[in-house]
Order: structure tokens, then sequence, then C-alpha cells
């Protein structure tokens, strides 16, 4: 046997020791061995990073590769054409506001956070120089860049992270305030200098809730812009310190964002501006990126059946990834024959219900493999929960096996016979709200359920702001929506599965609907208790409990995982460390 001064004489070598190295930790105390001091940031040593992937479980060989130095491609200036998929007009970039995907892709240009989230979905320094946590986890502090300028041109300082703070924790301003539940308190301590005071720890305050895209509660913003631009004026035209600033936005139209030269960073951004065009339909936008109209397409999900076409051309560049999100198929509780007047029983009781037989045999009658076969051309993940394969450490693989929504269609079969409708034998015909991209998928979805079950949808397409504003009232049968961006868990079941989540009937008529689409206390005091448990190991083990009991107790159908798909010309340059999951960071990107 070789020693290991022996095997690091080569990469492959190097690559083991490497792996060892990272794997040499106890699963009950993955962190020991780490310093607190390697923990800070602003960036922690490539020791400590592969030793958290491995215990997160997302290390790969691919991660272990030798790096080089990075080499220049392209050109600095130029203006680059995009695509924004499956949405008409860009309604908001308020990071207040914002509840699509799609927004805070923009974003993510535009306005920074303390940290921000790397393509190994990381957390890193971004307006925070740096950090420090203490012992029991329940402070950061933050120390800020100093000489950092808003596009407006005003300096930042300590005193925009807390009116930043104070507006988002604002229930009344912020949709995403509940994200903020555990912080007791910020305090300056100096011009550039802050602390977070946390009610217990968290382990995603990094990834989550300082985080500038998916986060949104601490994207920083400027005082002085929402005063004299007005919210509404200010939410499609926001001031932050990103590495663009908008120059133009016309609801419906089109949105030029312009090099910022005062940007911290003076070797970025490279181009000189980034031209984003909505895009409705599926075959315009193909149309657009071969014709070289556009050079890159970000937005929604790109049309499946269009894949392949746009992998076949030999001008474009296709990179596949897994999705950090998952999809589903919502059915109303307060509705027949979905009634559940409550869900806070055993499954065994709510088993004797009508409208719970009737969610549990769509469920079991949804063939996944054949769904994404059908709809995806094969490209996706059969889900069974809100927990996605990209969080791996988290995604319960097992869950395909021991959910209650597992594929059956015998007992999917004497389900809906219980409930009263045999072969979808009086089963009335329900409508199902959808977005514009999905009328593939919901065609898909009909034919599997009319096979399966013998039952009829009439699909109602809406624009996303509209569909997801009328989801929010609860005035619907079905929804076919799903989520994107979650990077930790608590994107999936915070903002999801609890009874006060963000997307969880928020608009509804309380007096008419007690509840939103969910509502289980068992789930919500799981989830409620991994928000605080710094321990990754028990964590883990609430996590997939809770997304368990929302799968069996069917708070909705799971459909599938989608695939990142970032497509563009081969003229653009888009580097490796810009491809973080479901974003489309534009600040390294050329043009040759």
């Amino acid at each position: 046997m070789t020693d290991h001064a022996d095997r690091s004489a080569s990469p492959e070598a190097a690559m083991l020791a490497a792996w060892d190295d990272a794997h040499d930790f106890d699963p009950k105390d993955p962190l020991a061995g780490l310093a607190r001091h390697e923990l800070s940031g602003p960036q922690m040593s490539r020791r400590t990073v592969l030793r958290l992937m491995a215990a997160a479980g997302t290390l790969t060989a691919a991660h272990l590769l030798p790096r080089g130095p990075a080499l220049a491609q392209g050109k600095a200036g130029g203006t680059l054409k995009c695509g924004w998929a499956g949405v008409g007009q860009i309604t908001t970039l308020d990071p207040a506001k914002m509840n699509q995907v799609l927004q805070f892709q923009i974003t993510s240009n535009v306005l920074s956070g303390l940290t921000h989230i790397s393509a190994e979905l990381i957390a890193e320094a971004d307006l925070a120089r740096d950090w420090q946590v203490s012992e029991d986890g329940t402070e950061y502090t933050f120390n800020l860049r100093e000489g950092v300028t808003f596009h407006n041109g005003e300096p930042f300082t300590a005193d925009d992270v807390l009116f930043t703070y104070a507006r988002s924790k604002n229930p009344a301003v912020s949709i995403h305030s509940r994200a903020l539940g555990n912080v007791a308190g910020v305090e300056k301590l100096g011009a550039h200098k802050v602390k977070f005071k946390l009610n217990g720890p968290q382990a995603s305050f990094l990834v989550k809730t300082t985080e500038r895209s998916s986060g949104r509660v601490l994207t920083i913003l400027n005082k002085t812009a929402i005063e004299k631009m007005g919210e509404a004026a200010h939410g499609l035209a926001p001031v932050g310190t990103g590495p663009f600033r908008i120059a133009q936005h016309t609801l419906a139209q089109s949105l030029t964002m312009e090099r910022f030269d005062r940007y911290y960073d003076p070797e970025r951004p490279k181009l000189d501006r980034v031209v984003i065009q909505p895009i409705l339909d599926a075959e315009p936008l193909a149309a657009a990126i071969e014709a070289g109209d556009i050079q890159l397409i970000g937005g929604g999900q790109i049309a499946p059946e269009l894949v392949d076409r746009l992998v076949a051309n030999k001008d474009l560049v296709v990179n596949i990834q897994p999705s950090p999100g998952f999809e589903s198929i919502w059915m109303n509780p307060h509705r027949e024959p979905f009634r559940v007047a409550s869900f806070d029983k055993p499954v065994e009781e709510l088993m004797k219900e009508k409208g719970f037989m009737v969610r549990l045999a769509i469920a079991k009658a949804l063939d996944r493999t054949l769904f994404i076969r059908q709809a995806e051309f094969g490209r996706g993940t059969p889900a069974h929960g809100s927990v996605n394969p990209a969080m791996a450490y988290y995604f319960d693989k097992e869950l395909a096996g021991t959910s209650l929504q597992r594929f059956d269609l015998a007992e999917a079969k004497r389900l809906m016979a219980a409930a009263g409708y045999p072969d979808g034998k009086g089963f009335p015909r329900l409508k199902v709200l959808l977005t514009p991209p999905m009328r593939r998928q919901v065609e898909v979805i009909r034919a599997i359920l009319k096979r399966n079950l013998g039952i009829e949808l009439e699909p109602v397409v809406k624009d996303v702001p509209v569909a997801l504003d009328e989801f929010a009232t609860m005035e619907w049968d079905m929804v076919r929506i799903g989520s994107g961006g979650d990077y930790d868990p608590d994107d999936a079941i915070v903002d999801w599965m609890q009874t006060s989540s963000l997307f969880n009937g928020q608009k509804r008529d309380k007096a008419k609907y007690p509840f939103g689409y969910f509502s289980e206390k068992e789930a919500d005091a799981l989830i409620e208790q991994q928000r605080i448990e710094g321990n990754l190991e028990k964590r883990r083990a609430l996590v997939r409990k809770a997304d368990k009991v929302t799968s069996d107790k069917v708070a909705s159908a799971f459909l599938y995982h989608p695939a990142t798909i970032l497509i563009h010309r081969k003229s653009v340059n888009f580097p490796a460390a810009s491809k973080i999951p479901a974003l489309v960071d534009l600040d390294r990107t050329t043009l040759a």
C-alpha cells in the first residue's frame, strides 16, 4: 500500500487524498476538526469547503479536479441580448415583493446582499467583507466593505443594512418577512460593522437570510431612492450596489441593464450592457436564439419540446444540471371533491374521508416516470416531496418507495371507487389553473388521469403574475405550479409547507377559508424545529420527517424535480463560476 506522500505525487493521487481527507469526520459531528475561524468569512479554505460538501453529501469527483488559473475568454464590452422565457412582463424587481425566480435572476445582477451563493451552493462574501460567528451560533458580526457606492452615488454603510432589515421585517411591506422571524435584532457597531442577534442557531442563515438572490429579505436597498422614486417606480428599476444598474424598464417590453463603473470589484462586469426581452411563447423564443436575435435564454422553464432541437444546433451551448426546485399539482381542500376540513388527524382517520381518498388517488395515479418521459423528454426526477435532489444531504431518496403518494394504479382505482367515483363516473369536470409554459405538461397530466382514473380536467391558462395572484386567493379547483431557487430546506418547506407559509393562500378570505392549501400541526412543528437546529444530522432527520408528513398527507400531488437548462449562443462565454443553479449571473460573462 502506498503512503500519503506517494499518492500525492500525481493529480490522480492528490484527488484521492483530498477525497479521503474530506470524508475523514465523525458523521455525528461533521464539523469536528474545523476551527471556528475556518467557518467564518469571507472565504473558506478548499479543505473546509470540501469537508462541508462531503458532510452535506454534495461532494463529487468533479469538485476534486485540479484547479488551474482562470483563463480569460472573449473581451470586455459589448451588448448581450437575452430572452426571458415564459413571461409577458417583469412586473416588479422589488425584493420585498418578488415571488418568481425569473425576477431575482435579474436583481442578482443589480442588487447585492451581505452574502451571495456560489456555484457549489456555499455562501461567500458580497457586501460583507467577512464575518464572525459566536460560539453558540446566535450572533453574526459582519464587517462591511468600505468605499461601496449605490447606483445613485450614495455611499453604502451600516445604516443601509438597518434600513433594509426594518423594511423587510414589516409584513405590510415584504411578503418575505417570515424569513426574519428568527432574527431578534440588528445592532450597528460602526459605520461599516453590524451584528445580527438570532433567537436560536439557524443553519440556513448565510445561504437563505443574508443571500442576495433567493433570500431577498436582506437584499440591500437605498432609502433615498425609494423615497424619491416611490414604491412603484422603484419596483421597476431598483437602486442597488450591484455590477449592473437598470437604465430602462418598460412593462411588457424590454429591460436594459448597463455596466456600473463604480462596482466594488473593478474587474466586473465585463459587458457594457444587457438587454432583456420577455418572450411568452415557446416558438418565438426558439426562433429568436436560432436566428441570433437573442444570445442567451433566462427566465422561466424552457419548453421541453424545444430542448432537443436546440441541443442539435451547432451554434448553441446547452447546459443542463439538476434544478433546486419542485413541481406539483395543488388541489383545493375547501372544494369538492377534495374537501378536507382538517389535516390534523392520523392518516388512518383521513383515509376514511372521501375528499382525502380523492387527493391520494390522484397522487397515486400519477405515473411520474411516464410524465417526465412524455412532458419533459426524460429530463427531471420524480418528486414525492418538496425537498429537491440539489440539496443532496437533505434529499430523501427512499421517499419514492415509502411515500403514500408512490405510483400504485390498483390502489388509486380502489380509493376513487371508495370515494364514490368508480372509473371516474360522477366525477366533476375540474378546472386546472396553469401558466403558458405548462400547457404541454398539463396535457400529459390530463391524458394520464383520463386513462388511469377516467376523470376529465379543463385547462385554464393565465399569465404568470395573474396565476400566482389567483393561487394566493384559494379561488381555484386545481393549480399546476411549483418552486425554484430552493437552495436550502427552508426554501422548500418553510416557504411552502407551513400553515403560515409565504405561498400558502396568503391572499385568501380568511373568514371563508380558515387555512390555505395545507395546514398540519406536526409539519408546522417539525419545520420550525429544523429552522433553528444547528446539528446537521438532527436537522436532516427533522427535514426528512416533515417531507414525509407533507407527502403522506398530500399537501399537493408532487410531480417532479426539473432540470435547470441554460442555453446561449457559442459567441457567449458563460464561465463555470457563474453557473449557479436557477440563476443567471452575468457579471463575468463576455462575448467572443
